[in-house]
């Protein structure tokens, strides 16, 4: 049965493909496009394992074999050939390309007459290709950071730029106190597998340059692994300008407009709205520290008028007020302490306009 182990054509292309390790296992993490079509359940894998430690591989290998047996086997096939239907390309992966990877394709073979491909060395042997390609002695394009206050529009502008990677998008978080999203993160293991994706497929294009926001190592519960970090931090800082009114536009939109509706499309209007307001003012909470008793006492009254006023009038205007008090008093004397005791190198500062500008002449954003 063919094996592969083209590794960076994986990732180029994306290609599709199929993990057949139990659940659990592709929960802590797995690859791009990659759908879990599993040989064993949790249990069936657990019971083997049992197996194996007690009595040995061969015995252990007859259980599985009966455990996954009759018409279990048959829907499990019939899954994987469900799915080839419409990926005819797909590739299949366990953990070590082994066993379990193996009877997938004969199976497979047996039930179609196709031959697909198993990745050689499993998830352990992909996974560790991608972990090396987070390792700075392999990245070529130099880091470019996009810093600025809070509201000034950073991941916009980042996804206008081709070249550029979105940390808080692939962790799935805004990279704040209010960053959680309705959503889960994703695994550790899953956001720098995703991570080293983006930047395989930026060295591919051979880039000269990779942006970034200017982040801490966590984006949220998601850390960016340390050498990494480091190695952004060591770029120039490009240092994004925008007016106190756009930055509530902007923050307008992406904690209330946008948040709400998702909040609204799981469960409700009602019930949507209210787990929202629990969103944001948990979050307010959990900066009362850092605000101080007074503070806390303020932001927390304008955000319960603007909800009481969302609701009665159907406007959400109100939530410009409190929005704008914790830029100007709680974020901008944060930033401004941030940048003035910088390292960094500043390349720029500038509206958006102008930034993408600088970027244009100097060949910087692609």
């Amino acid at each position: 049965m063919k094996t592969w182990n083209d590794f960076k054509k994986i990732v180029i292309e994306e290609i599709p493909l199929i993990d057949v390790r139990a659940p659990i296992e592709f929960e802590k993490g797995a690859f791009i496009n990659a759908v879990n079509l599993p040989l064993m359940t949790d249990e069936e894998r657990k019971k083997v394992g049992i197996c194996y430690k007690e009595h040995g591989n061969e015995k252990a290998v007859k259980l599985g074999h009966r455990l996954v047996a009759g018409e279990v086997k048959e829907q499990r096939v019939q899954a994987w050939k469900n799915h080839l239907i419409n990926k005819p390309d797909s590739i299949v992966y366990c953990f070590r390309g082994g066993l379990r990877s193996q009877i997938t394709q004969e199976w497979i073979f047996q039930a179609t007459g196709n031959e697909i491909a198993r990745i050689e060395g499993g998830f352990k042997a992909f996974r560790n290709y991608l972990f090396e390609a987070l390792k700075p002695e392999n990245i070529k394009a130099k880091p470019i950071l996009i810093g600025g206050c809070t509201g000034a529009g950073k991941t916009i502008l980042l996804n206008k730029l081709n070249n550029a990677i979105d940390l808080e998008a692939l962790a799935n978080h805004r990279g704040s106190s209010f960053g959680n999203k309705i959503s889960a993160q994703p695994p550790q293991i899953q956001f720098e597998n995703d991570l080293a994706y983006r930047i395989i497929q930026n060295e591919n294009k051979n880039y000269k340059y990779m942006l970034v926001e200017d982040e801490g190592r966590n984006v949220g519960r998601c850390m960016i692994p340390k050498e990494l970090a480091e190695f952004f931090k060591a770029g120039e800082l490009i240092v994004l300008e925008a007016s106190m009114e756009k930055r509530v536009q902007n923050t307008m939109k992406e904690y209330v407009v946008d948040s709400q509706k998702d909040y609204i499309s799981v469960y409700g209007f009602e019930q949507g709205i209210e787990k929202w307001k629990d969103y944001i003012g948990g979050s307010i909470k959990r900066i009362k520290n850092r605000l101080g008793g007074d503070r806390f006492v303020l932001v927390n009254k304008l955000f319960e008028d603007a909800i009481e006023k969302q609701l009665k009038t159907d406007t959400i205007e109100g939530h410009e007020v409190w929005i704008e008090f914790l830029l100007r008093d709680y974020y901008d004397p944060m930033y401004q302490y941030q940048i003035k005791n910088t390292k960094t190198d500043i390349l720029f500062q500038g509206t958006e306009e102008e930034v993408l500008q600088l970027l244009k002449e100097k060949s910087i954003g692609e």
